[in-house]
């Protein structure tokens, strides 16, 4: 597939048919995206491979308590999870919060799990001295997960990249035996979507731009 269509139509895949990944193609999608950049190229990176149900299982009970904590925010009208708002929903609205069926069945209908990895040995988080969370350090993993999205669409399959479960990371790694100093980055489930959109709703270039400057002008085709 031509490499700017890929782009345009790797879309957020959460709903999958019971079409299966093949090791094969999951291999090849793997050995294509492994070439994303990373931090001094240390490629600091593991994978997990999750096929097992009762695993799977296990991944959607550490996923409720954060997507419970997201929804409740949400319905209060707040960016979940946000770092610079304090939250005004008290822990007795997130208690009882119903978590939709669309943050956990992912991880049951996909063909498989991808679990992603980082050593934080190798990640050079030059923002951790800073008074805001650290972001830079995901540099050198989400290329990657990007990657194996893109990789993936190319074969005809997709995904998305979770988070909720890592709300629950000291869990996680005992599920996984994980061990320190390796940080959970995100859970992508992959498999054959379900519906494949033709064309992504998506800000344009002028709405993200800004010329030498805060205050610039936008970029324009120009």
């Amino acid at each position: 597939m031509e490499l700017y269509k890929v782009m345009r139509t790797t879309s957020a895949a959460r709903q999958f048919t019971d079409d299966p990944l093949p090791d094969e193609i999951l291999y090849t999608i793997l050995d294509n995206a492994r070439f994303a950049p990373s931090g001094g190229n240390r490629q600091g990176t593991p994978i997990l491979i999750i096929r097992d149900r009762g695993t799977r299982q296990a991944l959607v009970d550490l996923t409720i308590p954060g997507a419970r904590r997201y929804v409740a925010q949400r319905q209060a009208g707040e960016n979940p999870w946000n770092t610079i708002n304090p939250s005004r929903v008290s822990d007795e609205e997130i208690a009882a919060t119903k978590v939709p069926d669309s943050f956990t069945a992912p991880l049951l209908q996909a063909a498989v799990v991808l679990v992603m990895c980082v050593d934080l040995r190798v990640v050079a988080a030059l923002d951790k001295e800073l008074d805001r969370v650290g972001i830079v350090g995901g540099a050198s993993v989400y290329p990657l997960v990007w990657n194996i999205l893109l990789a993936a669409r190319n074969e005809g399959f997709g995904g998305t990249i979770t988070t909720m479960a890592v709300a629950e990371e000291p869990r996680m790694r005992e599920l996984l035996g994980i061990p320190e100093p390796y940080a959970i980055a995100c859970v992508v489930p992959l498999g054959k979507p379900a519906h494949q959109p033709r064309k992504l709703s998506r800000r344009e270039v002028a709405e993200l731009t800004r010329l030498e400057h805060w205050q610039g002008e936008p970029l324009t085709p120009g």
